[in-house]
């Protein structure tokens, strides 16, 4: 080894102690004659002091070292001078006397600073990803990552579940988003994809009966990135044989409240976990992802607003839509600008608009004046109408009230990102703390007008709830609720899962309603059709996206802060330069030509 001891390591107790070092130049300062570096590596980081009375020689190297140069040092630990040691360092008791130093790499002077302050451009950050990494923070973040994966692995381990790969090279199957494609070359013509998840192969290993499997699982969809999606995420795919959902559910909350308490025990966790339907979800925060470090919870109040004459009002409840809103508390004072902003953002999310009462007076409601109750043009509306309002939506003085018209699902996206926008506008949310919850009772299908089609809410292998399976027979389809639930956390989706469809003649149903024909359903699907007449037993699962969870342990706002080697939002590896023109004779090969 190059060294018998770790940069970070150093304490009080090593005093005296002769070790070998190598790691990075942090920092290199000079004073009175005397050179200062900070030395640093996978552990921490310590000063090392180089006096050229004691060691020339290793003075002469340092006085050559400049940042990120890669050295050895050998020396002898001693207790900083009283008043300069450096309580944010956790070596900052000590120091390090060189005695002997030798350069084993130098580095050109790196694009960006290397510290948490960096202040590159992502971009920057990602065609040099490997100095982005040394950072500090992106240090944290992975070393975070590795014992959050480490925990999962010890806990179902010792609940006696099996860990099993699956196949990356599939068959290409309609789950919600594009394949990757993967053409054969000893088969021209004919393509792999790669796996948007492994939901056939866990389902197969429960009618295999494995009953207990999990895997940290890569999957793959092509489809348009934001700041929690990537082209290639890890999930922990998880799947129990003889379950029920709460089974699945208390696993889960367990899993997650050991972890945290774990690894992030600084965090705040609000337990148990509440479970909601998603149709509470709906009407309460208009969202079936909420974040519940805030109220902000929605009213319908189409009836009182069918009451005003105002035309946007009164149209949208005309033809069919609804007009739904929430309080502020003590924000009547909102400017007339600020409330614009508000306006523009509701603009923004696609909304016609967004109306707004603020009751400036300090009396009842329902005895403030004209001059006290400023509201959007239009909802001139006595102080008896507003009183009323008020109780409805819980108001008092003092407070604002947005309000949206529209039809849904529409009217719940906006007012959705409304709530949001206020909640970070005025500091709602403790970032320190994790509020999870279950959102339940998903709808089975969902209704796509541009394709004019049944879609699955979740996907096409989840079980409609009990005594639901007559509806699929003539009833309403989009009132058919299903055993599918999420796990959410401060706004984002952690975590989907259902209880699985085991029956040969139900899942073929699904198929059906979603369009797919006999050949179709018998092309894609056969292998799993027939597993379930070898009986297959009840079954369900669950799978946590692993990057989005430490995203948010780390307090980070994007996933590619906690991923080694993330895409950019156009899905290309600046470092690689990814994806990238091959050689024709290698798709000569593989028998494909490109059009213009």
């Amino acid at each position: 080894m190059l060294r018998d001891a770790d940069c970070g390591a150093f304490r009080k107790e090593h005093i005296g102690g002769q070790p070998v070092l190598a790691g990075w130049v942090n920092r290199r300062r000079s004073h009175g004659g005397v050179i200062f570096i900070d030395l640093r590596d996978a552990s921490g980081m310590v000063q090392v002091v180089f006096n050229p009375e004691e060691s020339p020689e290793a003075y002469q190297v340092a006085d050559q070292l400049r940042s990120e140069w890669v050295v050895q040092v050998r020396g002898t630990v001693r207790a900083r001078p009283s008043g300069t040691e450096n309580p944010g360092l956790d070596t900052g008791e000590v120091e390090i006397v060189a005695t002997e130093a030798v350069v084993l790499n130098t580095s050109l002077t790196p694009p960006f600073y290397l510290t948490d302050d960096v202040e590159a451009d992502e971009s920057l950050r990602l065609r040099y990803r490997y100095l982005d990494l040394r950072r500090p923070q992106m240090q944290r973040n992975l070393k975070l990552r590795h014992r959050v994966v480490k925990f999962i692995r010890d806990f179902l381990d010792a609940r006696g579940f099996l860990e099993i790969e699956t196949p990356i090279l599939l068959k290409s199957t309609p789950e919600g988003a594009r394949d990757f494609l993967v053409p054969s070359r000893m088969q021209p013509g004919r393509f792999y994809a790669l796996p948007q998840s492994p939901q056939q192969m866990k389902q197969l290993l429960m009618v295999a009966g494995f009953e207990r499997y999990f895997q940290i699982a890569r999957c793959f969809r092509d489809e348009d990135l934001r700041a929690d999606r990537q082209l290639e995420f890890t999930q922990l795919d998880l799947e129990m044989s003889f379950v029920e959902e709460d089974d699945i559910l208390n696993l889960t909350e367990e899993l997650y409240t050991a972890m945290i308490e774990s690894v992030t025990p600084e965090k705040k966790l609000r337990k148990p976990f509440p479970r909601i339907s998603y149709d509470e979800a709906m009407d309460r925060y208009a969202s079936d992802k909420p974040d519940l470090r805030y109220g902000l919870e929605m009213t319908d109040v189409s009836d009182l607003a069918g009451e005003t004459e105002f035309r946007v009002f009164l149209s949208t409840v005309e033809g069919g839509g609804r007009i739904k809103g929430f309080v502020v508390p003590g924000q009547a004072q909102l400017s007339t600008s600020q409330v614009r902003e508000l306006e523009g953002i509701a603009k923004e999310a696609g909304a016609g608009g967004l109306s707004h009462i603020r009751y400036r007076g300090n009396g009842p409601v329902g005895q403030q004046t004209e001059e006290e109750i400023l509201q959007s043009a239009g909802l001139r509306m006595p102080a008896e109408w507003h009183q009323r309002l008020a109780d409805r939506m819980g108001a008092g003085p003092g407070d604002l009230i947005l309000l949206m018209a529209g039809r849904q699902p529409r009217l719940n996206s906006w007012l959705a990102v409304m709530r949001t926008h206020v909640g970070n506008l005025l500091g709602l949310a403790d970032a320190d703390e994790l509020v999870f919850a279950f959102v339940t009772q998903f709808p089975l299908f969902e209704w796509n007008e541009d394709g004019e089609r049944w879609e699955s809410s979740h996907h096409p292998f989840t079980s409609p709830a009990d005594g639901q399976e007559e509806a699929l027979d003539g009833g309403d389809l989009g009132a058919i609720k299903s055993k599918a639930y999420d796990l959410v956390c401060n706004g984002s989706e952690l975590a989907s899962g259902s209880i699985r469809i085991h029956k040969r003649r139900l899942q073929e149903r699904i198929f059906e309603i979603l369009g797919h024909s006999d050949e179709e359903i018998s092309s894609r699907f056969g292998a799993i059709l027939e597993a379930f007449e070898y009986g297959a037993p009840p079954h369900g699962g669950i799978a946590p996206g692993i990057d989005r969870l430490v995203a948010i342990l780390c307090g980070s706002p994007s996933i590619r802060d906690v991923i080694a080697f993330p895409k950019t939002q156009s899905g290309t590896d600046l470092l690689f330069d990814a994806p990238a023109t091959v050689d024709p004779s290698q798709l000569q090969e593989l028998s494909i030509a490109l059009l213009e």
